[in-house]
């Protein structure tokens, strides 16, 4: 985190999309469960009881797969913008937090457009290059960009505000 006396001028935070809650995920594994449970027992009754084990298998699959995919939830990307430099902090799926400081004197922000594809969002600097905001969809990103590249502005370029020069014409 940024130190207390150094304010933060931007602060972006990106989580991937998930689709489901904790809610959803419990009914998609009760549904896949119960259609597949009226499978095995037709084709039991059918003679292919072999079929019970390959579906089983199935079952197990996709619940480990889908657990897997919702246990990513904690994946996050903080961005935070100060006199300091751009400090982005990245939190895997286990929870294990990773931090890197660009410093602000040769900051740049860079959308690399990818034809066909989603653009890339790069942070650069001198010796650095860092892609961020990975998991965000075109539009995201781009709005991103735009306010990330605001802020990098806004601090090379601030505005002073003096009382004693109110009123008066440079």
């Amino acid at each position: 985190m940024a130190e207390p006396s150094d304010p933060i001028l931007f602060k972006a935070e990106v989580t991937p999309h998930r689709s489901l809650s904790a809610r959803g995920m419990r009914l998609v594994i009760g549904f896949v469960c119960t259609v597949s449970l009226c499978t095995t027992t037709l084709f039991w009754h059918l003679g292919a009881w072999p079929i019970a084990g390959f579906n089983g298998g199935e079952i197990l699959l996709a619940m480990v797969l889908l657990r897997m995919h919702h246990g990513s939830a904690r994946e996050r990307e903080v961005l935070l913008l100060s006199h300091a430099g751009l400090r982005i902090t990245r939190t895997d799926a286990r929870g294990q937090a990773s931090e890197r400081l660009v410093p602000n004197g040769w900051l740049n922000v860079i959308l690399a457009e990818r034809p066909g594809r989603v653009p890339g969002l790069f942070i650069t600097a001198r010796g650095m290059h860092v892609e961020v905001a990975a998991s965000l969809g075109e539009s995201e990103k781009r709005d991103l960009a735009d306010a990330l590249k605001e802020a990098v502005y806004r601090l090379r370029n601030p505005v002073f505000d003096n009382p004693q020069l109110r009123g008066q014409e440079a």
